[in-house]
């Protein structure tokens, strides 16, 4: 298997074998989860398939099975299900065992944070595809749900978000090259800052961000579909 593959098994193997504990029965949601995952995953394959093909990151082979979807490697298509899966699974496990975990306070902090620095990077650095596209896609999520929405999970979606961050690290470590001789996924220069923590672009952050946001309000939205007494 591919060093890639391995880390994409390792995100899955923990958050699907403990999906079915009791406490948080993360396979009663499998429906809503596949609804929410599915449109925003195919948004933002097209978004790497375009940046790929024009360099703003790509992918060492030597790291890769070899198959593609376009010119996505199959590993970088599965990381858009994935990772989602191992989120929200840290999403659904906060709510069962830290139920009165004040949030609203957190929530606040972090939609100010990501608007006020998403604005201000992604204006500043415009020529940058890859700071422009991912930190105004975050900011203007935020305003969208956050401050024009309200709506009422996003307290909860920020303790999680801040929670993920600790497994986002470890995993985009591992691909940006922090283990391997050369970055398992690569970024142009020219398209990014150029801060990173480690060896991660702090663009990710933002992406990672804005890609969650909106599967928390598809996921948020087909759970009360589903059962609106409880939701």
């Amino acid at each position: 298997m591919s060093v890639y593959g391995w880390v994409i098994l390792g995100s899955i193997t923990g958050p699907f074998l403990l999906s079915f504990d009791r406490k948080v029965a993360f396979y009663k949601y499998w429906k809503a989860l596949f609804l929410a995952i599915v449109p925003v995953a195919i948004v933002f394959l097209i978004w790497d398939e375009y940046f790929t093909i024009n360099k703003i990151w790509g992918f060492t082979p030597r790291y890769l099975t070899g198959y593609y979807l376009g010119h996505l490697p199959v590993e970088e298509v599965s990381f858009f299900l994935i990772v989602p899966y191992a989120c929200f699974f840290i999403y659904e496990v906060l709510q069962s065992y830290f139920p009165n975990f004040e949030t609203q306070r957190l929530g606040q902090i972090l939609g100010f944070a990501i608007t006020s620095s998403g604005l201000v990077f992604g204006t500043l650095y415009m020529e940058n595809w890859y700071t422009a596209s991912a930190c105004l896609c975050a900011a203007i999520l935020t305003i969208g749900l956050f401050f024009v929405k309200r709506v009422a999970w996003y307290g909860r979606f920020a303790f999680s978000y801040l929670v993920v961050l600790v497994p986002f690290l470890i995993v985009n470590g591992i691909l940006t090259g922090a283990v391997t001789d050369e970055p398992v996924v690569w970024y142009s220069a020219d398209h990014i800052m150029g801060p990173r923590i480690y060896t991660i672009p702090v663009e990710d952050l933002f992406y990672n961000y804005a890609m969650l946001l909106p599967m928390t309000a598809l996921y948020e939205r087909f759970k009360r579909i589903a059962n609106p007494i409880k939701n």
